[in-house]
């Protein structure tokens, strides 16, 4: 198992801008169109989409070494898949951290924090 950050601590980092980072969304390409919510925001703002099957691939071809050197959060939908991706990414040498409850917990994050901010 990989460590994990909660989706309220990552937004905290973010905020921050204290470390360098990247955030992979581990979904295939059909996962990203959730039903119910915009295409926009389907993901998490600034991730980039990378597959599983072609992250790992590319871990183990080295197409990935320049990553090494920075934090890489890691989700999926509910966060399972995420979690395999950031254990076997640190396996080969990488520092991934899988994004708590994945997708789905990190947009229930985002509608409290805009429910907060409209009743402010």
């Amino acid at each position: 198992m990989a460590d994990e950050i909660s989706p309220k601590e990552l937004q905290e980092r973010r905020l921050k801008k204290e470390d360098k980072y990247i955030i992979i969304d581990v979904r295939e390409s059909d996962e990203i169109a959730v039903k119910g919510i915009d295409v926009k925001d389907s993901k998490i703002f600034g991730a980039i989409n990378i597959p599983i099957g072609r992250l790992l691939r590319d871990s183990r071809n080295g197409d990935l070494d320049d990553l090494r050197q920075i934090t890489i959060y890691t989700y999926s939908s509910d966060g399972f898949r995420g979690n395999v991706a950031a254990d076997i990414l640190n396996k080969q040498g990488f520092n991934a951290i899988n994004i708590q409850g994945g997708f789905f917990a990190w947009n229930e994050e985002e509608q409290r924090i805009k429910k907060e901010g409209s009743s402010s």
